[in-house]
């Protein structure tokens, strides 16, 4: 009887037929909604190109300066750069209240993150660690709130930290068209509205209430152990500050004099402005808000494109094929 109800509890009377089984293929809306994602991502992939190659000159300046920058702060950063792994291990860890297996947790952070430079706003890195909760015995439902509980706190963690850096920093140049408070709000609204879409999935195979009463059952048993709601919120907060550490740590590289509480909350500023345009990765639009970034802060153009180039290169361009190499591994052995 469980089994006809599933089938026939569906709204508008339509029936499940055995060819059209959960997750077969996606709704209509949903398959505009990423047609018009992607069509966004090329047509401001071919803006910074173009952009690219009229400021060329100055990108292979700053691609040269990068080549003899200070090897022992590009260490560093690549070192913060490791930590942001293990950060979003942590986090992941801190919005579950069951025990994950920590290798492997930490493994899949990595892969997600070469994912994550695949497909826009962030869906790859979604996709890979729903895959990886649901391979640790959770179901659809309670893993996708675990992923919209870790990427709300760190929504949350980042707007706190922007308000204390622009409380910190009154000289801070305000960034034109973006507001702090509009990127705020603009942030958690993004990342609300992503996770919900991932979240519908799982809600439209089983009754919704009973998933809401699991969700909110989930949240309350996080926040209710001192040592999972430490995880969740340290390491949401200790991901966005390593991730700025790699930028503060290029910066010195290059011999950019800027403070590192601006330089932090410069990049919280284009990171938010970046998330708010479907890019995988935040290829171009994250590249191209750091440098207007720095650029206002005073940096020269030179040192801008540096910093951004030296940045992107830790983060993105050197973990790639390792991870998508983790990636492989793990779905070879099933933890995916």
């Amino acid at each position: 009887m469980a089994g006809s109800v599933e089938l026939s509890d569906r709204p508008g009377g339509d029936r499940m037929t055995p060819e059209t089984t959960p997750g077969s293929c996606a709704p209509a809306s949903a398959r505009r909604r990423a047609g018009l994602h992607t069509l966004c991502a090329l047509a401001l992939l071919v803006a910074v190109g173009l952009l690219a190659r009229r400021h060329w000159p100055v990108l292979e300046s700053g691609a040269l300066r990068l080549a003899v920058a200070d090897h022992g702060w590009l260490l560093v950063g690549a070192s913060a750069a490791a930590g942001t792994w293990v950060a979003s291990a942590l986090a992941q860890q801190g919005a579950v209240p069951h025990r994950l297996p920590a290798g492997r947790l930490v493994a899949a952070q990595f892969a997600a993150g070469a994912a994550n430079q695949v497909l826009p706003a962030g869906l790859g890195a979604g996709a890979v660690n729903l895959r990886f909760l649901m391979r640790c015995g959770l179901s659809a439902g309670r893993s996708a709130a675990a992923i919209a509980v870790k990427g709300t706190a760190g929504a949350l963690a980042r707007a706190a930290l922007m308000a204390v850096l622009a409380l910190s920093c009154p000289g801070a140049p305000r960034l034109p068209h973006v507001p702090g408070a509009a990127v705020a709000v603009g942030t958690a609204l993004a990342v609300g509205t992503a996770l919900a879409v991932g979240a519908a999935v799982a809600l439209r195979r089983t009754r919704c209430r009973a998933v809401l009463a699991a969700v909110l059952a989930d949240i309350r048993s996080v926040h209710a152990r001192p040592a999972r709601a430490a995880a969740l919120w340290g390491g949401s907060l200790g991901f966005a500050l390593l991730h700025a550490a790699v930028l503060v740590a290029v910066t010195r590289a290059v011999g950019l004099p800027l403070p590192p509480g601006l330089v932090t909350l410069l990049y919280l500023a284009a990171s938010a402005a970046a998330a708010l345009l479907p890019t995988p990765g935040g290829l171009g639009s994250l590249d191209a808000a750091l440098a207007l970034a720095l650029t206002t802060a005073g940096a020269p153009a030179t040192a801008a494109a540096s910093a951004v180039l030296g940045y992107r290169l830790l983060t993105v361009w050197l973990p790639l094929a390792p991870g998508l190499v983790v990636l492989g591994v793990l779905v070879r052995r099933g933890a995916l």
